[in-house]
């Protein structure tokens, strides 16, 4: 019988579908196995679904030798070794598609929260504050501004959709440009990064942590922004320098920052730090949300149902749908 080890929880009915194909050890609970746990419960298994915690690296393939599937029930993969995973003859898959619906549904969500002092508000009644209308909380509406997508991938395409229904001019940078179909359709206008810079109320970053993105948004880029805007970070903890974040909202220069992504969580960076930049959790013009981009109960069941499937096809000997590599056929020795 297969082995196949589920690293953090999903629904039952995941676990009973892989039931069918194999012996399932699969962690109950909500929190994920420390690293030797999981390298100690994997090292006799055929396939894991892992999840962002995880780091899969060179070392952890090297005493896990009948593994054949690293299926990775997320969209991106920067905490996992897909040239290591060839070389050991491992496939790597993803779940590319279902999360960037909600993701996108959660980034207009940041920017209404941000915009409109929600979490503000919120405090100022339960604080006891509210004896009724007042003057205050003044704030921007995505109506009638300019907002900036860096991005014009899935995501930020997802996220121009969602902004349909608002009165407010949508640009966008990239390294490649849409089609003017594309653009056509969603009402979006490409122009130089200089330009998504200077003219955005709302900057939204929607890209891949790559070693070219990461730390785009330093203390240059953010003085380069229109002051008092607003900065939303629905992608990637590490595209931004927190640090020079923070700094951004103590002078002024940012309005708001919101983000549901964190550097520390990027288990890749092997300078990463071990919280979140302590200023931003003091700070009343954030919104900081953790990592909630795909939790949706329907959207997370059918993202592990997906990786379970890759799973299946691997065991059966089939090519993987959502596979990221093709690995070799034999495995090296070292």
């Amino acid at each position: 019988m297969h082995r196949i080890v589920v690293a953090n929880w999903v629904h039952e009915e995941v676990l009973a579908f892989l039931q069918q194909h194999g012996v399932v050890d699969a962690n109950l609970s909500r929190e994920p196995w420390p690293s030797d746990v999981l390298l100690e419960r994997c090292a006799s298994a055929d396939a894991l679904i892992a999840f962002m915690p995880e780091q899969i690296d060179d070392d952890f393939l090297a005493a896990c030798p009948k593994l054949r599937i690293v299926a990775g029930a997320l969209k991106g993969y920067d905490n996992f070794d897909v040239e290591a995973c060839t070389r050991r003859g491992v496939w790597m898959t993803v779940v590319p598609d279902l999360l960037t619906a909600p993701t996108a549904e959660l980034c207009v969500g940041l920017m209404i929260a941000l915009g409109r002092n929600l979490l503000a508000g919120d405090r100022h009644i339960r604080e006891g504050g509210f004896s009724g209308w007042r003057p205050r909380f003044y704030g921007r509406s995505i109506d009638d501004s300019v907002v900036g997508i860096w991005g014009g991938g899935a995501i930020g395409k997802a996220i121009a959709k969602r902004l349909s229904g608002f009165s407010c001019r949508k640009i966008y940078h990239d390294a490649a440009a849409l089609s003017s179909g594309e653009e056509a359709n969603l009402q979006l206008e490409f122009v130089p990064l200089h330009d998504l810079q200077a003219q955005s109320d709302f900057l939204i970053l929607a890209l891949p942590l790559t070693p070219a993105t990461a730390g785009l948004i330093d203390a240059d880029f953010l003085n380069g922004m229109k002051p008092e805007s607003y900065l939303v970070n629905p992608a990637r903890g590490s595209l931004v320098d927190e640090a020079a974040v923070a700094d951004a909202l103590g002078s002024g220069l940012l309005a708001g920052y919101g983000a549901d992504v964190f550097e520390f969580e990027d288990w890749a960076r092997a300078d990463r730090p071990d919280s979140i930049e302590p200023r931003l959790l003091r700070a009343s013009n954030t919104v900081l949300t953790p990592h909630l981009g795909s939790a949706v109960d329907a959207v997370r069941r059918e993202i592990a149902f997906e990786a379970a499937r890759n799973v299946v096809q691997s065991l059966r000997g089939d090519r993987p749908s959502g596979a990221v590599n093709d690995p070799t056929a034999s495995r090296v020795s070292c």
